[in-house]
């Protein structure tokens, strides 16, 4: 164990869990804007927390009617194909309707995810919506919040705990997929294999973790920002924070941070961004392990392979695999080693321990999300393929940027400060040539 510790510091001492990202050896997931995963339904604006950097304001629209919801499942099933069907808000618990809602996604034939910070669950309500047809829950927990059920939390680890109860519920009723969101921020960001590291102790419970990169509008200083031609001289649509930190994250920041307890880990897909081809906004990572022990990770052909059968046998691409499907990994290391660089690299660790042969092996995603990054010339990079595709007034919108087309009725646009300055000394210049003509 003193060797292995030893390794692992030389390696990071000299910047081997700093290897860089590369897209074209990740498979790119081919979902689009009409043929994705996942879509997102936000069922009510209303919330039981207050966090800072939440870009709903819960004093807004309110609850959705049914009816209003019927419409809103309508427009996904005429214009996105999707396997799963994101419930979220606000936070939906405390929709008045949500079990009805739950039923009524389920009977369309989509898998409903509940999107919650979990205050407003009990093991009773969690067994209403099984009954009703929920597929699985992620829960959002990190320290941004200000939570009543952990007040003490000052760093992420602090929050395990609360995870952990939430990870033990949804185990304890069965048959459900279990994942937990975290907002990483500059100050927030050595703190994500904490949570990285305790998800791998509960391999069977926990099935996915996603790290979402935190943006909001300190972060674009060197932009101006306009909506309809006009200068926003006020930006009311999202709010500055004291939790963020001057660095603008990259997918490559949080890679670093996993790998310093895990060096071998490794993406196998990902989806790029609208601009830049080589951004990776979404980055997914698919662990072979025991608990708190990685055999390794799949590699590009497994992701590829699951994918496309899933497209051919079910006529959608898959997303949030079932408990039972992710209990496997012995099987699928072995089936996909066949095929696949990764899953071969994991099975032979395997064999190098025969004690490991009746350990169970266990799927998990590591997930990275890396939202809106504002390009030099001021073009907005979204995630091409985006999953959070949500509905409104009877059309398709990054749910992330909803806001602006609630306020402004069209996405904000952005120029360089620098240009703006340089038009008008350009402007300045004429006119005074003009005028000097004028007196001549």
């Amino acid at each position: 164990m003193l060797l292995r510790t030893s390794l692992k510091s030389e390696l990071a001492s000299k910047g081997m869990n700093s290897r860089k990202l590369e897209p074209m050896k990740y498979y790119r997931l081919p979902w689009s804007l009409t043929d994705n995963g996942i879509s997102w339904l936000e069922v009510t604006t209303k919330c039981n927390l207050a966090c800072k950097g939440c870009y709903r304001d819960p004093k807004k629209d309110g609850h959705k009617s049914l009816t209003e919801i019927a419409s809103e499942l309508l427009v996904f099933k005429t214009k996105r194909k999707s396997d799963c069907i994101s419930i979220a808000g606000g936070d939906p618990l405390i929709h008045p309707k949500i079990v009805e809602i739950v039923r009524m996604i389920r009977d369309e034939g989509w898998k409903p995810i509940v999107n919650t910070n979990g205050l407003a669950l009990t093991p009773e309500f969690l067994h209403e919506l099984k009954e009703a047809g929920v597929a699985g829950f992620t829960f959002h927990i990190d320290t941004t919040q200000k939570r009543k059920d952990s007040l003490k939390a000052l760093e992420e680890k602090d929050h395990n705990a609360l995870r952990q109860k939430f990870a033990d519920m949804v185990f304890a009723e069965g048959g459900l997929s279990c994942s937990f969101n975290q907002t990483v921020s500059e100050k927030t960001l050595y703190q994500v294999p904490d949570t990285i590291n305790w998800a791998k102790l509960n391999p069977d419970k926990v099935h996915t973790i996603v790290l979402i990169l935190y943006r909001e509008p300190s972060m674009l200083s060197d932009f101006a920002l306009f909506s309809n031609g006009k200068l926003i001289k006020d930006a009311t649509t999202y709010n500055n924070t004291d939790f963020v930190g001057n660095k603008i994250l990259k997918a490559q920041d949080v890679v670093d941070q996993i790998r310093r307890s895990d060096l071998t880990y490794e993406p196998s897909g990902y989806l790029n961004g609208t601009v830049d081809p080589d951004s990776l906004k979404w980055t997914v990572a698919i662990r072979y392990g025991f608990r708190n022990k990685t055999i390794g990770y799949a590699g590009s052909n497994f992701m590829k392979i699951v994918q496309n059968s899933s497209h051919f046998f079910r006529n959608r691409w898959l997303s949030y695999s079932s408990p039972k499907i992710l209990n496997l990994g012995r099987l699928a290391m072995l089936f996909f080693s066949i095929f696949d660089k990764g899953s071969r690299r994991a099975f032979l660790n395997y064999l190098k321990n025969p004690l490991q042969i009746f350990q169970k092996v266990y799927l998990q995603t590591f997930a990275i999300i890396q939202p809106l990054d504002v390009m030099d010339d001021g073009q907005m990079n979204m995630c091409d393929g985006c999953p959070d595709i949500t509905v409104y007034n009877g059309e398709l919108y990054w749910s992330c940027r909803l806001e602006e087309i609630k306020e402004q009725g069209v996405f904000a646009s952005a120029v360089p400060k620098k240009k703006l300055t340089k038009t008008k000394n350009i402007k300045a210049n004429t006119n005074v040539m003009e005028n000097d003509l004028a007196e001549k």
